[in-house]
């Protein structure tokens, strides 16, 4: 049957409910997919989509997700394109959507995250695994805020996404929400993912450097350039995903930001 939707950038779009054809452009949201046991309908994903690994060795890959291969996506026939607005670029999209359902989210918190594991579960007639997965994200999330109270976590910190140049992860995103969830402050006042140089960050005066290891790979041989800058900053390495995957790996983010507070005590 015919159902109509509207997504998170306000857009209306009809399926055949529930979709049997579904093609996945970002990466979080995919391996949410695969979770809520959409196993066969799912028939392309992006190569950044490597999780879960086996269904991404087993699928379609239809381009990354700044590119997408247009044509491949046609040749699949999907009945639900599902993307986000700040992974995937608005020509790809705009190009999708004159010839196919597509389902835009846009994503700045927590709770903007577990709206749309609601959305996403409703639009692929998940709703009972959708609420579950949300259950246990809020619960750890609300364990999370009070302990980081408990232990007195209250620290500046200077997330950086990328090197050369440096760019950090500022306000409006995701990443700053799961920041202060966790009790830190951010030292950077901009919006989104702004430039900066170590002679600028060393003048914010961060307590924490955390250098991630998406989508820049930060190793260990890129935390001695930051100690030498800031030497009373403590800089350690966290991972990527557990700080900007906004599906369901937010279940596994909550153990590994317990484990992180414990290491900022």
């Amino acid at each position: 049957m015919l159902r109509e939707f509207t997504d998170q950038l306000n857009t209306k779009i009809t399926i055949n409910y529930p979709p049997k054809r579904i093609i996945s452009v970002v990466p979080s949201q995919t391996e949410l997919l695969f979770e809520l046991g959409l196993n066969e309908e799912v028939i392309g994903l992006t190569k950044f989509c490597i999780h879960p690994e086996a269904a991404f060795k087993a699928k379609t890959k239809i381009g990354g997700t700044k590119k997408l291969n247009i044509e491949l996506i046609r040749s699949l026939k999907p009945d639900l394109i599902i993307g986000n607005k700040e992974e995937n670029t608005r020509e790809d999209i705009e190009l999708l959507q004159k010839e196919f359902p597509v389902w835009m989210s846009d994503i700045y918190t927590l709770e903007d995250a577990m709206q749309t594991i609601s959305q996403i579960g409703e639009l692929v007639d998940r709703q009972p695994e959708a609420s579950y997965l949300n259950h246990l994200i809020r619960a750890g999330f609300t364990d999370l805020q009070t302990l980081a109270l408990e232990r007195g976590i209250n620290k500046t910190v200077a997330y950086l996404i990328w090197k050369g140049p440096y760019m950090l992860a500022g306000r409006d995103t995701f990443i700053n929400d799961i920041l202060v969830k966790n009790g830190l402050t951010n030292v950077t006042r901009e919006s989104r993912y702004p430039e900066t140089d170590l002679e600028e960050l060393a003048a914010l005066k961060p307590g924490l450097v955390l250098l991630s290891s998406e989508p820049y790979p930060f190793r260990e041989k890129h935390i001695e350039e930051l100690k030498i800058a800031i030497p009373a900053a403590k800089v350690m390495l966290v991972d990527g995903e557990m700080f900007s995957w906004y599906g369901s790996r937010l279940v596994k983010a909550v153990q590994y930001l317990f484990q992180l507070q414990n290491e900022l005590k």
